[in-house]
């Protein structure tokens, strides 16, 4: 019987049958920094991490450290895949197996846990949308300001329609990078399993190390901080799709990269508002607040919303314009994916959708993609939502 028959025949056995005390047993695929990070905080809110996947040893050594202890090691996620015990998984790999690991993950009957972008490109994203929905399985995207307090306030606000009609948000993220690096390759690395669904090529230790800043594999800064920001614009607005997307960016200032660190897109939206959202990195070395802002223009108020605080500012002819709600947590948002895995848990249990459902992640997905291609082309595009498909 073909392998991807049985794991579809097999999916609803796949998972353990669940007590009210169980502990939730899940698997790692993909160890690097950020799927080390992740597995503490699942660890931290009470699950056990009980397998780790990696094709590079350096990083399923590092990974098997971060994990429980007895964790297994694998080197074929299709392998782990297979592992009874396990009732979901963590996808942190480079973001081109996003919605590979994805979509065969469910079909093994595993939860799943994939960070952001959920997929590379816009046909993959609703392949996992499909799979998700056919299988009955809770997936989850690594977008955690859904889970986070301060935008679950700030969602409530803009609903209760205080700003009026919304017709333009700007939003930025500045930072700094510092450029390119290699790292010594320690230990074996089957770099044809790296590579996976991209095109194939020679192995390149620079592509390796910096896999983020090359089409074939992501879309660098752009997308890596355009996929939170995006998706809290969607949620906050009720965006589900755009209309058009148009994005320019300068040359990298990154040696060696292909992705610019310094790039603006304008989305267009068919509730009649424009967003536009703009990436500059290597321009804060030192950010200390507000180095990503989201501000909604509204006919009555503009509501400034940031990772550490938000601001409702009515419209007034006073130069002062005291804003009339506040709320600032300075530092408070390590807990946002705490919080976001915490979601992801109970709804294991519970069987209800999590707070970042694969729709929400197709949604700027769209745009993401939209805006890559925008980018490289140099025009603007339009989406057509009736056949899914852009149209220049």
């Amino acid at each position: 019987m073909e392998r991807r028959l049985f794991l579809a025949g097999g999916a609803a056995a796949a998972s353990r049958i669940l007590g009210a005390n169980d502990r939730l047993r899940g698997g790692l695929i993909g160890a690097g920094g950020r799927g080390r990070l992740v597995t503490a905080d699942f660890k931290e809110v009470g699950a056990e991490i009980g397998a780790v996947c990696d094709v590079y040893e350096g990083n399923l050594n590092a990974g098997l450290k971060a994990a429980s202890t007895g964790a297994k090691p694998y080197d074929d996620y299709r392998r782990m895949l297979e592992d009874k015990s396990l009732d979901f998984v963590i996808v942190a790999t480079p973001d081109h197996w996003h919605a590979r690991m994805a979509i065969d993950a469910v079909e093994a009957g595993k939860d799943v846990y994939v960070e952001k972008p959920m997929a590379h490109t816009i046909p993959e994203g609703f392949q996992m949308i499909e799979a998700t929905r056919r299988t009955k399985r809770v997936v989850q995207v690594g977008t955690q300001r859904r889970s986070y307090d301060i935008f679950l306030e700030a969602k409530k606000i803009m609903d209760s329609g205080q700003l009026g009609d919304v017709h333009l948000v700007n939003a930025w993220w500045v930072n700094y990078q510092a450029g390119l690096g290699q790292r010594k390759i320690e230990g074996k690395l089957d770099w044809k399993q790296w590579l996976g669904p991209a095109p194939k090529r020679a192995f390149d230790p620079v592509r390796f190390s910096n896999w983020y800043y090359f089409y074939d594999y992501s879309g660098g800064l752009l997308v890596g901080q355009a996929a939170h920001v995006i998706d809290a614009i969607n949620w906050m607005m009720n965006s589900t799709a755009p209309l058009t997307v148009t994005c320019t960016g300068m040359k990298p200032n990154l040696e060696g990269a292909e992705v610019p660190e310094t790039a603006t897109m304008a989305i267009e939206y068919p509730e009649r508002y424009l967003a536009v959202f703009t990436l500059g990195y290597k321009a804060m070395r030192y950010s200390t607040t507000n180095d990503q802002m989201k501000q909604f223009h509204g006919t009555k108020a503009r509501f400034d919303l940031s990772r550490e605080s938000y601001a409702l500012y009515p419209q007034s002819l006073q130069v002062d314009m005291t804003p009339s709600i506040t709320c600032r947590r300075p530092k408070a948002f390590d807990a946002a994916t705490r919080a976001h895995i915490r979601n992801f848990l109970e709804c294991i249990r519970s069987r209800r959708d999590p707070n970042a459902p694969v729709e929400a992640g197709q949604a700027t997905n769209i745009v993401l993609v939209m805006a890559l291609d925008s980018l490289r082309s140099g025009r603007r595009l339009t989406w057509n939502a009736a056949e899914r498909k852009v149209q220049a």
